[in-house]
């Protein structure tokens, strides 16, 4: 039976312009975007572990997503199987797993013995791990990019924020009671975090670093192997010294910083960044 609409093609009446049917996807195309959801699955899946009061599974799988959400991209790159698809994927991905899973993890630890400070908390660190990958996208599909992008991320990124914001858990499986009082310092910290995630502070983020002197290969290596060693035995002692670590190296970045670009820094006013950062009301 005929009727008077022509058949839905969404991609046009042309079949050349089709592009590749399922079949003939090549299975390298395939592969970071199921690492994107396995991902989200550990990162959703952690959630659900801390609902039924299994904490350590609950951090141990939000840091197992945040490592895969990690590495997918750079997955994509090695197998030359960018697409935009992936790319899409993973910005969907991103949000749940450095935002709204490590939220949810660390409120139904702690958070919630501060009821509704708790949730703000919770709430505002989220939008602002949304706000701060919004601002990575937007200045990572600049055409020309500034050559400071090579070596520094605007504000801590979200992978590094989901890692730092988990720091009351890992003192809380180290024996630290959660209670009301702890409940609220650990409010304070997560918005803190936050705070950090949208920031203007310049953080290094170690990409120009593509060579290393022959003389600290060894030393590199055996780094390596010892902190693998004992994240493996001494779990959370070895992830608070890791958050503590890296917020104490904060401002040595920023002032390694202010010493290689001097004012042109990501906050100054005459910063390129400040006219075309996409932010809402400015132009991107």
């Amino acid at each position: 039976m005929e009727t008077p609409f022509p058949s839905f093609e969404p991609n046009g009446p042309n079949d050349e312009a089709r592009g590749p049917r399922l079949r003939e996807i090549p299975l390298r195309l395939i592969v970071p975007n199921l690492i994107t959801v396995l991902a989200i699955c550990a990162g959703l899946s952690g959630v659900r572990l801390a609902f039924e009061n299994r904490f350590e599974l609950a951090v141990a799988m939000v840091l197992i997503a945040a490592f895969l959400d990690g590495i997918d991209g750079r997955i994509a790159r090695l197998m030359k199987a960018t697409s935009k698809f992936g790319a899409q994927m993973d910005s969907l991905a991103d949000i749940v797993n450095f935002g709204v899973a490590p939220a949810l993890v660390l409120y139904a630890f702690v958070l919630d013995q501060a009821r509704s400070l708790g949730w703000i908390a919770a709430l505002i660190y989220v939008i602002a791990a949304g706000l701060r990958l919004a601002r990575f996208n937007v200045m990572s599909e600049r055409e020309v990019k500034a050559s400071w992008q090579s070596e520094y991320f605007v504000g801590v990124p979200a992978p590094a924020g989901a890692m730092l914001v988990l720091l009351p858990m890992y003192l809380g499986l180290l024996g630290l009671a959660p209670d009301r009082l702890i409940g609220i310092i650990s409010s304070a910290y997560t918005v803190l975090i936050a705070f950090l995630l949208v920031s203007r502070l310049p953080v290094w983020s170690g990409k120009s670093e593509n060579r290393v002197r022959r003389d600290l290969v060894l030393p590199i290596i055996l780094f390596v192997v010892l902190y693998v060693a004992t994240l493996m035995s001494f779990t959370w002692e070895t992830m608070v010294i890791t958050a503590v670590g890296y917020l104490l190296s904060l401002p040595f970045g920023a002032r390694k910083w202010q010493k290689k670009y001097g004012n042109n820094w990501p906050g100054h006013p005459d910063h390129p960044a400040e006219v075309e950062d996409g932010l809402p009301g400015e132009p991107k």
